[in-house]
């Protein structure tokens, strides 16, 4: 070939090259366009589209602690209540914010939740909503709750010694030389560390309770209705008597424990209006100023300032009938511990008597004041009391059904094992009932009428006992704090006498709605039970003192025969 042809076969090939990479170049520009196209941020989506928002309060049924049953409440959720109480889920964080009452329960107030997925309530720090009482960063009154068995070291074995009798029974001893319980023919004496004394017996199938000098009751079998069994109890108090209706449960084994059965139930809207927020806050007087329990307690409790809503009232309602109860009962039990002393005087000389624990109980009036009830422990309580009022409401709702009543809708379907209510996970705080000396780590201390514990287990120990926290006491009063054993027949009678103060406020309040500043209230009429109680036992109150004269008399022989055996 010549040189020209090679010459321009060269030039050709090279004019092919090039237009190929143009060509590529092209290509890759034009590719590298579309990727930075598609990665460009995009319009924000139109209103309609928008991402899910966070729900308002609304919060489900219930929004403060786990239901035990799935029943549907009129009273709608378990809501934020009015005064900034938050009540959202647990570990959700975020604020709630509730729509105004307007006559539908579940519409509530406003408030935050908390912010730490542990649980752990901000702020005020009341309920946590997997059912445990939790209290705010610093309050160890609210101590964490949780299933499981009563701690040993609450429930460790009391310092002391048990006696044996002559002609059986057994008597404890504390250690120095008070008696802490006697055991002897079927009755059962227990002393408190105050002077008070606990008899309890059994006698032609009535059961005699002694919880003070004129105070106690008398049970006995009443009805089987449904299925369930109910006993009546005649109350006996300052020698006036009245009569409770209580259902029996078995459980564990054990029978029984017995669950407080209404009288009678308001029309469901009447439990609406005290459990909705009220069209404003209501300012109102007690005149509880010139009243000696109240300067007693005045260190311990004050009523709120102003009422958002009938259950705040009737926290305080409560709270001041409890204290004002234990007011007078220590005062019994100072005269009763005074006449003990004098009454043993010739029997042995003073200072054995102080040995043997006879009439040396701490009755100095400086145990009321220096620890103040909280504010999230009096949040805890007005929960409580919001949930009595829903399980009534429900219960009154559903035509006063034969399976609880005002032990809520949880027990609608019951039957007799069923947990009892003392055990419900939804049912932590507990306002003591009467005096009661319990174990905490190894060692005795006293709960009086008024302290509050929160309930940490819900498996009883072979003792049927479980552990709890004490939230608040007084001065002379087991510490703030300790956790203790307490016994789910004590636990029971204390929801029990809850229930029944609930159930006399709101009698109380249906006489003063529309004075002094509450709202005037819908329907207050009043419907009767389904096991509507009977009349008192005329015999009640002699039975109980029979009791007592044959517990003085046990007594004085338990006391010659330990110290003849120098005890």
């Amino acid at each position: 070939m010549s040189m020209s042809g090679n010459l321009g076969k060269i030039l050709q090939n090279s004019l092919v090259i090039l237009l190929f990479g143009c060509l590529s170049v092209g290509v890759a520009i034009g590719q590298h366009k579309n990727t930075s196209s598609s990665s460009s941020p995009k319009a924000a989506p139109s209103p309609h589209v928008s991402a899910p928002r966070p729900s308002v309060s609304r919060p489900s049924t219930p929004a403060s602690r786990p239901s035990t049953t799935a029943h549907s409440s009129p009273m709608g959720g378990r809501p934020s209540n009015s005064t900034g109480i938050g009540h959202g889920n647990t570990g959700r964080p975020g604020t709630t914010v509730g729509k105004t009452g307007n006559g539908t329960v579940g519409k509530t107030g406003t408030g935050t939740t908390g912010t730490h997925a542990a649980g752990r309530t901000a702020g005020t720090g009341t309920v946590s909503k997997n059912g445990n009482v939790r209290g705010s960063t610093g309050n160890p009154a609210m101590g964490k709750g949780g299933a499981g068995n009563v701690s040993r070291n609450a429930n460790r074995p009391l310092p002391g010694k048990q006696v044996s009798l002559r002609g059986g029974g057994t008597a404890n001893l504390r250690p120095n030389g008070q008696i802490r319980s006697i055991n002897r023919n079927g009755m059962q004496i227990n002393h408190g560390l105050n002077g008070s004394r606990h008899i309890e017996s059994t006698h032609n199938g009535a059961r005699i309770v002694t919880t003070g000098k004129h105070a106690g009751y008398v049970q006995r079998p009443y009805v089987t209705r449904n299925g369930q069994t109910y006993v009546s109890r005649t109350v006996v108090v300052n020698n006036v008597s009245y009569t409770n209706v209580y259902r029996s449960y078995s459980y564990g084994g054990y029978c029984c424990y017995y669950g407080y059965h209404p009288a009678y139930y308001y029309a469901p809207v009447y439990y609406g209006w005290a459990y909705n927020p009220w069209p404003a806050p209501v300012y109102y007087g007690w005149g509880w100023g010139g009243a000696p329990w109240y300067g007693y307690y005045g260190g311990y409790f004050a009523p709120y300032p102003v009422y958002p809503s009938a259950a705040f009232w009737l926290t305080d309602y409560l709270i001041a009938a409890n204290l004002q109860a234990a007011y007078q009962a220590q005062a019994v039990a100072n005269a009763n511990a005074e006449a003990n002393a004098n009454g043993n005087s010739n029997n042995a000389p003073q200072d054995q008597q102080q040995s043997q624990g006879i009439g040396n109980a701490d009755t100095s009036a400086s145990n009321s004041s220096t620890v103040t009830l909280s504010p999230e422990v009096k949040a805890a309580i007005a929960e409580e009391v919001k949930a009595q009022l829903a399980a009534e409401q429900s219960a009154a709702q559903q035509g006063s059904s034969s399976s609880g009543g005002a032990q809520g809708a949880a027990t609608t379907s019951a039957k007799s094992e069923d947990v009892p209510p003392a055990l419900d996970p939804a049912k932590r705080t507990f306002v003591v009932a009467s005096d009661l000396a319990v174990s905490a780590d190894g060692q005795e201390c006293q709960l009086t009428q008024g302290d509050v514990i929160t309930r940490t287990s819900e498996t009883p120990d072979e003792d049927r006992k479980v552990t709890a926290t004490v939230a608040a006491s007084r001065k002379a009063d087991c510490g703030v704090g300790s956790q203790i054993a307490v016994s789910v027949d004590d636990l029971q009678e204390m929801y029990n006498h809850f229930q029944e103060q609930v159930d006399n406020g709101m009698k109380d309040l249906s006489s003063k709605q529309g004075k002094s500043g509450i709202p005037a209230a819908p329907d207050t009429k009043t419907v009767s039970s389904d096991v509507p109680p009977p009349p008192p036992d005329a015999n009640a109150a002699k039975a109980l003192q029979d009791q007592q004269a044959t517990a003085d008399q046990m007594e004085a022989q338990v006391v010659k025969e330990a110290f003849s055996q120098g005890s």
